[in-house]
């Protein structure tokens, strides 16, 4: 019914010291580059360097986060949004300054105050295991070891190498941990959503929790279906706004088990039309859409039709063309945690004893990285872990209770996360409610446990009742 699984396909590896031979027979190198910017669409900056270098044959092979940061030395400037990127080159290290300074130029840097204000700013961090003291490069870079907004990033990429050959034992993550704290509050993370959406900071312990509305266009979703037609769906829209929702998931394919797979021409058949209404309507211009599926030209469709969000139940595994649709649509995407096909996820619950928080982590890390090599950055990744999707009764109930423990785990600090609850059978059968139309306080119970674990969006059918959940919520948890 539903497309194989894909296999899960090995992360590129990090090149041992040396490097490897590519293609033309040129020495292939390892250098980490730091990415900043202050001026104009931040995130377009940085952005729109990593296809600069890609263009020039300097290959992004993974990125950091970006971290939103107040101005260093020169205070009276704009907040920056700092970075960091994995390249793969065979340009050697002062060849390679020339290039990255010859991009600045072509974006239009114009360097007038030093550590002043700039539209992008590309630094060489580290080059392999080279020590570099050249007038115009020294490698690594002097700045390393006292600024958080490097070592933040450089801790997501490579925590465990020495920054300085000559003292291997001092590792990134030792410099971080050495530096001193004298904000009120930790760095946060930034998350783009679109240019009207605020992004979303994970790390923000007063952000606001964003209320994501399920908008399916189906016959035949589990609690939903055949809803929201198209004589209604202006109606719906605007319900969802005066609610409070910020964002709208759109879906033309239910993944309920047992559920027909309709194939991508309908399912684009559904989704298209609601997405330009939502894009037509002035009420709705601050919200975000999200186009929930699991097929790369569906993505592609809403894409080109307005879609801010593509988000995978699947991960990229189910459709082989999806992990590059994605990345190529320079979008954010969400990745959730799922095992199989929506026919066979039900099967496919055993976790080792006491091993599946662990043991979700593991697998959305592989997720992760399968993403990172499609060129995906990681910015733009959101995590979901998938509530009822290979997961029944008690298991969700657990995902709930160690959510914390999920969003702290080694590797996926600081990426946001989605959770959707909302009238699922486990809430059913807690409860003892057998339609999901009528789950309204259980959901609202586990709406409020996901705000208080740390989520950054909900996903709700319900938009007036977990509106008032949320605000509830965020005023006890996040102000």
């Amino acid at each position: 019914m539903y497309p194989s699984a894909l296999r899960d396909q090995p992360r590129d590896a990090a090149l041992v010291n040396g490097g490897t031979k590519g293609a033309a027979g040129k020495t292939k190198r390892t250098a980490h580059i730091a990415l900043g910017s202050n001026l104009g669409d931040r995130v377009a900056m940085i952005e729109q360097a990593c296809k600069e270098m890609d263009a020039r044959g300097i290959k992004v092979k993974r990125t950091s986060s970006l971290w939103e940061t107040e101005p260093m030395y020169v205070l009276e400037q704009e907040r920056f949004v700092n970075g960091a990127c994995e390249v793969e080159t065979d340009l050697e290290p002062v060849p390679l300054l020339g290039q990255l300074q010859d991009i600045e130029k072509s974006m239009g840097r114009k360097k007038l105050i030093d550590k002043g204000p700039r539209n992008i700013d590309l630094d060489i961090l580290l080059y392999e295991d080279e020590i570099i003291n050249e007038p115009r490069l020294q490698i690594p870079h002097i700045g390393i070891a006292e600024r958080e907004f490097v070592l933040r990033p450089l801790a997501e990429l490579i925590p465990h190498k020495a920054p300085d050959p000559s003292r291997p034992w001092k590792l990134i993550q030792d410099h971080l941990n050495e530096l001193p704290l004298s904000r009120s509050e930790p760095l946060s993370t930034l998350t783009p959503i679109s240019a009207s959406h605020a992004p979303l900071n994970a790390l923000r312990p007063t952000r606001k929790t964003q209320l994501m509305a399920i908008l399916n266009v189906t016959p035949d979703s589990f609690s939903d279906g055949g809803v929201h037609t198209p004589g209604s769906l202006r109606d719906s829209i605007l319900s969802f706004v005066r609610g409070g929702a910020s964002m709208i998931d759109v879906g033309g394919q239910s993944t309920a088990p047992g559920t027909t797979d309709v194939g991508a021409e309908q399912e684009i058949a559904r989704v298209l039309p609601a997405i330009q209404l939502i894009r037509s309507l002035p009420q709705a211009r601050d919200v975000a859409i999200s186009v929930d599926t699991f097929r790369a030209s569906v993505a592609e469709a809403a894409v080109a039709a307005g879609a801010d969000i593509i988000n995978d139940v699947s991960a990229g595994q189910l459709d082989p063309a999806m992990l590059p649709a994605m990345a190529a649509s320079g979008k954010t995407v969400c990745l959730m945690h799922m095992r199989g096909t929506p026919s066979t996820m039900s099967k496919l619950n055993s976790y080792p004893e006491g091993e599946l928080v662990s043991t979700i982590a593991t697998e959305l890390l592989e997720r992760v990285r399968e993403a990172e090599a499609a060129g995906v950055r990681r910015w733009r990744i959101v995590l979901d872990p998938g509530l009822g999707f290979a997961k029944v009764g008690e298991q969700n109930l657990a995902v709930l209770r160690h959510f914390d423990e999920l969003r702290c785990w080694p590797g996926l600090e600081g990426l946001p996360w989605l959770l959707g609850s909302s009238r699922k059978s486990f809430i059913g059968k807690v409860t003892g409610v057998p339609k999901p139309m009528d789950r309204v306080f259980g959901t609202a119970a586990t709406v409020a446990a996901a705000v208080q674990g740390g989520a950054d969006i909900v996903r709700v059918h319900d938009v007036v009742e977990m509106g008032q959940v949320v605000k509830m919520a965020d005023a006890i948890w996040r102000y």
